[in-house]
């Protein structure tokens, strides 16, 4: 169940990466359809912590359940700080700063599936 849910996080986040890689390239700011995807990319990533603190015990090695949580409780606050700035801040470059927050957001759901590939359950 986790890593079919993180690559789902993983494709939505890029999604978004995309859509504000258009958006830098036609000098548009957020819209409507940014906040929907922002807002899927919310509720996938609220579903991911919930069955990362379910299924953390499972994972085996010291310190590894914790830092597997660690990064799914830290994902969430991500999209909504990233949009925020991008609504406050009128500049066409405000699209890099989700660009960035959408490839920090990938590298890190990446990294849950690494951990619970290498110290999850066999």
């Amino acid at each position: 169940m986790l890593v079919p849910l993180t690559t789902v996080v993983i494709v939505a986040v890029g999604v978004l990466g995309a859509q504000a890689l258009l958006y830098l390239l036609l000098d548009r700011l957020v819209d409507d359809a940014m906040l929907l995807v922002t807002a899927i990319v919310e509720i996938a990533l609220v579903v991911l912590a919930v069955v990362t603190a379910v299924v953390q015990g499972q994972v085996s090695g010291t310190g590894q359940g914790a830092t597997m949580l660690a990064y799914a409780l830290t994902l969430p606050i991500l999209p909504p700080i990233v949009v925020f700035i991008a609504l406050k801040e009128k500049t066409r470059w405000t699209m890099g700063v989700v660009i960035a927050g959408a490839f920090t957001v990938g590298v890190m759901a990446y990294r849950i599936i690494q951990i619970w590939q290498l110290h999850g359950p066999a």
